[in-house]
């Protein structure tokens, strides 16, 4: 449910016969490599937040967002235009009706998330809309935000009438700044999603929040784009960021992450592994901090790098590209994504 902190040395079902030398194509084309890098700074903490052993994932009979779904953006705190503009396009990239991206690209990575299906075998939708956007650059709630009071965020956004009560297609999704402290946030999570409370917003709506560790945490909630400080000089050193913004670019991943079970999960009664629905371990869950293929053992997944050393694995609309994880493909029942070389 909860994306915490990154975790490279994972055990979920994946060969570890990478190789970690790199490849390359030719002057034209990004070169491959699957680089092996140190773990984060809580790599002994729990990966998520209440996760439990893995454990056969299920349906429990709930719906699923297969409507296309609206999402209304609410940016906490300051935030520039070229930020803005970049998460903006990795929500635009998912679009299976937007024009399409140069593979592997975000759309297809998407493709994954919309094999899940509810009891009427309706798919998560493939069509995803920015809908609406609400810049609270006041802070409203303080410089610090607990779980209660981001509600209180979404709450004022809906009864200030800037965005609709959108019970079957929307999600709300509040981004913080960096320079704005959650509840948990560094120490345990990165990012989380769940549902309103009506005794808090007056409606039962999905939500996600994703906050920018670039001056927090970014060894924990932007790795691999940050090592731990204890590493010095004397490790593999950070991958370089494909948009240049350590902060947002780890926010990808995580924004990426909660959608993808939001969209499967977004009442806690659908798709999840595990008996109990307060700690459940859910489809980003279970492919946490792998990337490409060969992932696991220290390894991120073969990944690619471009002429100036940016390291990426979708490519997104407007030539964008992103560094996203793999999720769980219920068909191969094995982490997957676009990017995969076999």
């Amino acid at each position: 449910m909860s994306l915490a902190v990154v975790v490279i040395f994972l055990i979920f079902f994946q060969t570890t016969s990478a190789n970690p030398t790199s490849q390359s194509l030719n002057l034209h084309h990004p070169e491959y490599y699957n680089p092996m890098l140190p773990p984060s700074a809580l790599s002994s903490s729990k990966k998520y937040e209440g996760s439990s052993d893995l454990v056969h994932l299920r349906y429990h009979m709930g719906p699923v967002l297969s409507s296309p779904i609206n999402i209304y953006l609410i940016w906490y705190g300051k935030w520039t235009p070229p930020q803005k503009l970049l998460i903006k396009d990795f929500l635009l990239s998912i679009s299976a009706n937007h024009r399409a991206a140069a593979s592997p690209s975000v759309s297809e990575w998407w493709r994954t998330v919309s094999l899940y299906t509810d009891q009427t075998g309706a798919n998560v939708s493939r069509t995803i809309l920015v809908a609406g956007e609400y810049a609270d650059h006041r802070y409203s709630h303080g410089a610090h935000l607990t779980r209660l009071s981001i509600q209180q965020v979404i709450g004022n956004a809906v009864t200030a009438a800037p965005f609709p009560v959108d019970h079957k297609n929307g999600i709300y999704l509040i981004l913080t700044s960096s320079d704005v402290t959650v509840q948990d946030f560094c120490r345990a999570v990165c990012g989380f999603h769940y549902f309103t409370f009506p005794s808090m917003v007056g409606y039962t709506l999905p939500y996600a929040w994703v906050g920018n560790s670039g001056k927090q945490c970014p060894e924990v909630c932007a790795y691999p784009f940050a090592v731990p400080a204890y590493m010095g000089g004397g490790g593999p050193g950070a991958l370089s960021p494909p948009n240049g913004d350590v902060g947002v670019d780890g926010m990808i991943s995580v924004i990426g992450h909660e959608l993808a079970e939001l969209s499967s999960n977004p009442l806690v009664n659908a798709w999840y592994a595990g008996e109990d629905p307060t700690a459940p371990t859910e489809i980003g869950d279970l492919c946490e901090g792998l990337y490409g293929t060969g992932g696991g053992g220290g390894y991120i997944g073969q990944v690619m790098r471009d002429g100036k050393g940016k390291t990426f694995n979708l490519n997104g609309r407007r030539g964008r590209r992103f560094l996203v994880q793999w999720i769980w493909n219920p068909a191969l029942e094995a982490c997957a994504g676009p990017n995969a070389l076999d």
